[in-house]
């Protein structure tokens, strides 16, 4: 728990789908290691809808647990189907809930992101 007992700081959490494959969830921990690396002292976490652990409530818990006051979602789908559109705005619903006094930001999905698409096309264009 913070020393002060007082809710600080902004954490991050990358919200992914989930498999029963180990290695599917690689990336995004790779993702999650890359922001630690950049900014060391923001906490982040990562949390998957289903097949894998930590789910979102999980996640965010041990955050608040650790005095997070401001915890920024980040979905990591490239499509924006039913779960990103339908199932990720409930949890995140049930969150504010649960945690009144936590703000939580619910970022689009990063396939929406135009950065990311350019990305994506120069990746693709690479051998070109």
């Amino acid at each position: 728990m913070n020393p002060s007992n007082t809710l600080t700081s902004l954490g991050i959490i990358l919200f992914a789908h989930g498999s029963r494959d180990p290695l599917w969830k690689r990336p995004i921990e790779d993702v999650a290691t890359r922001i630690r690396e950049r900014n060391p002292q923001t906490p982040v976490a990562c949390a998957y809808l289903e097949l894998t652990q930590p789910d979102l409530a999980h996640a965010a818990a041990s955050m608040i647990e650790e005095g997070i006051a401001h915890i920024r979602i980040t979905p990591l789908f490239l499509g924006v189907g039913r779960h990103a559109r339908e199932d990720l705005p409930v949890l995140v619903g049930d969150l504010i809930t649960r945690h009144p006094t936590v703000h939580f930001e619910l970022q689009a999905a990063v396939g929406e992101n135009p950065q990311l698409i350019d990305l994506m096309a120069q990746i693709a264009l690479n051998d070109l």
